[in-house]
C-alpha cells in the first residue's frame, strides 16, 4: 500500500502534535510545586511559624496573597486511591494490595485558616489540602481537598485575569510580619 503525500503530511502533523502535547505535560508536571505557587500569586510564604492566638505557634506549608485572598495551602503525595470524608478521623491511601492510614488532615486546616484569620481578619482566607502525586478519590472528594496541579492552574488563570485588591496588601505586610522561620517572598 503506498501512501499519498497528504496521509504522509497528516501523520507527521498528529505526530508533531503529540509529542509537544507530551513535553508541555512533562514540563507542567516537573515544575516544582513552590514555582507552579509563584506562578499564581503574588507573594508566597512557605515552611513557616504563626502565632495560634493561644499562646502557641502553627505551622503553615504554604501562605498565599491572591486574587481571591489569602490561601492557606496543606499538601500531602498519594499514589493511589484515597478513601477519606469530612466525617471519617482516619483516611486511608490503597495501593494495590497496601494500606497506609493518616489522620483526617481537615481539623488540622481549619486550626491554621484560623490562626491566619486571626491576623488577616480584613481579607478573605481560603485553606485548602492539595493533593499531589496519582491520587484518586473514587469515592467522592471531601471538603477543601484539591488536587494540587488544579489548584495551580486555578491560580495561575485568577493571577493572570485579575489584580489584587488593594486592602490585601498591608494586611499581608502585617501577616509576613508575624511569621517565623520560612522563605519568604
Amino acid at each position: 500500500m503506498q501512501l499519498t503525500p497528504l496521509t504522509v503530511a497528516l501523520i507527521a502533523l498528529v505526530v508533531v502534535l503529540l509529542v509537544t502535547l507530551i513535553i508541555l505535560v512533562t514540563r507542567r508536571r516537573s515544575r516544582s510545586p513552590e514555582a507552579r505557587l509563584r506562578a499564581g500569586t503574588h507573594s508566597l510564604i512557605g515552611d513557616t511559624l504563626i502565632p495560634d492566638g493561644e499562646d502557641g505557634e502553627i505551622h503553615l506549608t504554604w501562605l498565599a496573597l491572591c486574587t481571591r485572598g489569602i490561601v492557606v495551602i496543606d499538601t500531602k503525595h498519594a499514589d493511589g486511591n484515597v478513601f477519606g470524608s469530612d466525617t471519617m478521623q482516619e483516611w486511608a491511601v490503597l495501593t494495590g494490595k497496601s494500606r497506609r492510614g493518616f489522620p483526617n488532615p481537615q481539623d488540622a486546616l481549619y486550626d491554621r485558616v484560623a490562626a491566619v484569620k486571626r491576623l488577616a481578619s480584613d481579607v478573605p482566607v481560603h485553606g485548602y489540602i492539595a493533593f499531589t502525586g496519582n491520587a484518586e478519590f473514587s469515592k467522592g472528594v471531601p471538603s477543601h481537598v484539591v488536587m494540587f496541579d488544579a489548584l495551580a492552574a486555578e491560580l495561575e488563570q485568577e493571577y493572570a485575569e485579575s489584580e489584587i485588591a488593594a486592602g490585601y496588601l498591608p494586611v499581608w505586610e502585617q501577616l509576613k510580619a508575624a511569621t517565623r522561620s520560612g522563605a519568604t517572598a
